[in-house]
């Protein structure tokens, strides 16, 4: 499932984020990945060690705990801490498919079920850039506005096309969920959304709560904690 969430950071959260990122400095993305992503990854990260990292991290991880639409859609076990990316002058990273198993810095590891990329530029900013993700039902263009977040299976093909003009600057991270199976996931969604229309509709609330028990009893079959 791909899914755009919206807002996950206010302006005045990105324009500080920005502040406190624009005047540190960055290493070679090359040295976060192995020898195969490392011929088609040209960008700037900041090193897992940074205690810019973290402080931001953790701002991106609250407002995240604050998205309804987050929580449904990746239904989250675990967060890998957010890392933050730079793209300037050419930079692009080719089609990869993103690791299974993550590492926290201190060693404990996650299964990546969903991959998040939270923009903290918006689209003016620069030229080239886009997310492309390739699914079953071809290759989708994302670029988002900044504060946003776009929401996608682990499993997928993507790629970064070359920013050609200004600076692409993200936060990106991966959720180990609940419900390792994306079709589950979907499913649940899709169920709770129908359920929350439902209740703004002021449908019958037997109807309602009969539903809502369907939700939760596949979540219980499904998840994993």
């Amino acid at each position: 499932m791909l899914l755009h969430v919206p807002d996950i950071l206010s302006r005045e959260q990105v324009a500080a984020i920005r502040q406190r990122l624009d005047d540190t400095a960055w290493a070679d993305g090359r040295e976060t990945v192995g020898s195969l992503g490392a011929q088609v990854k040209r960008n700037l990260q900041l090193p897992d060690q940074s205690p810019l990292k973290r402080e931001l991290g953790e701002t991106i991880l609250a407002a995240l705990a604050r998205s309804p639409l987050f929580f449904n859609a990746a239904l989250p076990l675990k967060i890998l801490p957010p890392r933050f990316n730079c793209y300037v002058a050419g930079g692009e990273y080719g089609f990869h498919v993103d690791g299974a198993v993550m590492a926290f810095v201190r060693g404990e590891q996650m299964r990546s079920d969903v991959s998040c990329t939270l923009f903290l530029s918006d689209p003016e900013e620069y030229e080239g850039g886009e997310l492309i993700i390739h699914d079953t039902y071809g290759e989708h263009e994302v670029k988002l506005p900044a504060g946003d977040a776009i929401v996608y299976p682990s499993t997928s093909l993507h790629r970064v096309t070359p920013v050609t003009r200004g600076a692409r600057v993200a936060a990106f991270f991966w959720v180990q969920s609940m419900v390792r199976d994306e079709s589950q996931r979907r499913l649940l969604f899709e169920l709770d959304a129908s359920i929350e229309r439902l209740r703004a509709s002021a449908a019958d609330e037997a109807a309602i709560l009969q539903l809502s028990g369907v939700y939760h009893n596949l979540l219980r079959r499904w998840a994993q904690t």
